[in-house]
C-alpha cells in the first residue's frame, strides 16, 4: 500500500516523520508533491521517497491520499485530482483546517471516501493525537487502513465535525501551551540554582510521566493529584499557591480564547 501527501508543509513533514519512525511505511511507499520543487524534491531524496511530477501522480500513484495543503487553495486542488479520484477504491484523507466532509463532497463527489483529520504535531514523535471524522462512503477496510496511519503514530478519537474546534484548542494549540508550562517549570528550577538543561529535562521528564499517568490510570486527575498531595505538605501550599494566582482560570481563558479566534472572532 502507498500513501501520497499533496503539500508538504510541517504538518505533512511531521505525519511522515512519524509513519517513517514507526515503519507503517517503507520510504518507496510515500509519494509526495507540492507546489514548489525546490521544497519536494531535495526533502524526498533527502528521505528516500518518491517525488511526483504532479498533485494527479500522486493520486496515481497512491492508494491513500493524504490532502496537506493550505485551506485557501485546496478547493483548487480537489477540483484538479476530481477525475483521478472518481471511480477508484482510493482514500482521501483531509488533514485541512476548517475543510468540511460536506464542502469536500461538493468539490469530488460523495462517492469517494474521505476522512477527515485533525493531527497535532506530536505525530512526529509517535505521541500525537488525531481527531477524526469518515464520511458515509469510508467504511470496512478502507476506513481500518485510513486509521492505522494515525494509529501508529499515536491516538485517535473519533468526533462530530462541530467539535473540531474544541479539539483544535485541547490538542492542536495545547502542545505549545504545554511547554510554556515545561518552561516555566524550568525557569523555577533555574531561579533556584538548577542550570536551564537539568531543569528543562526534569520538568519534561515529570510532565511525560504525569500524562501517563493519566491515560494509564482509571482515576481522574485529581485524585491523582491527592496521591501526592500529604496534608500539611510542600505539594498542597504549591497548589493553593498557583490556585490563588489564578492557573485554572488561566488555563481555561487560553482555551476560550483558541476557540473563539479559531471560530473567526476576536481573541
Amino acid at each position: 500500500m502507498k500513501i501520497g501527501f499533496i503539500g508538504v508543509g510541517g504538518m505533512a513533514r511531521a505525519i511522515i516523520g512519524g509513519l517513517l519512525q514507526a515503519q507503517t511505511f517503507a520510504p518507496t511507499e510515500i509519494v509526495v508533491h507540492s507546489h514548489r520543487q525546490e521544497s519536494y524534491q531535495p526533502y524526498a531524496q533527502e528521505h528516500g521517497l518518491v517525488a511526483a511530477l504532479s498533485n494527479q501522480k500522486v493520486v496515481q500513484s497512491s492508494d491513500l491520499v493524504v490532502l496537506a495543503v493550505t485551506p485557501n487553495v485546496a478547493p483548487a486542488v480537489l477540483k484538479e485530482i476530481k477525475a483521478d479520484l472518481a471511480g477508484t477504491d482510493k482514500v482521501l484523507i483531509s488533514i485541512v483546517a476548517g475543510l468540511s466532509l460536506g464542502d469536500i463532497a461538493d468539490l469530488v463527489g460523495e462517492s469517494v471516501p474521505t476522512l477527515r483529520t485533525l493531527p497535532n504535531v506530536n505525530v512526529e514523535v509517535g505521541a500525537g493525537m488525531t481527531a477524526v471524522a469518515a464520511s458515509a462512503a469510508l467504511t470496512g477496510d478502507d476506513l481500518a487502513a485510513a486509521l492505522r496511519v494515525f494509529n501508529t503514530i499515536g491516538d485517535t478519537t473519533e468526533l462530530a465535525e462541530d467539535q473540531f474546534g474544541v479539539f483544535s484548542a485541547l490538542a492542536g494549540s495545547s502542545p505549545a501551551y504545554i511547554d510554556f508550562f515545561i518552561d516555566s517549570l524550568s525557569r523555577a528550577g533555574v531561579k533556584h540554582g538548577l542550570t536551564k538543561d537539568q531543569a528543562t529535562q526534569i520538568a519534561a521528564q515529570a510532565t511525560l510521566g504525569s500524562a501517563k499517568m493519566v491515560l494509564s490510570s482509571n482515576k481522574i486527575p485529581f485524585e491523582l493529584i491527592d496521591q501526592v498531595s500529604s496534608p500539611g505538605g510542600s505539594t498542597v501550599a504549591g497548589l493553593l499557591a498557583m490556585e490563588e494566582a489564578g492557573l485554572m482560570t488561566a488555563v481555561v481563558k487560553g482555551i476560550d480564547a483558541t476557540i473563539k479566534r479559531d471560530a473567526g472572532g476576536p481573541a
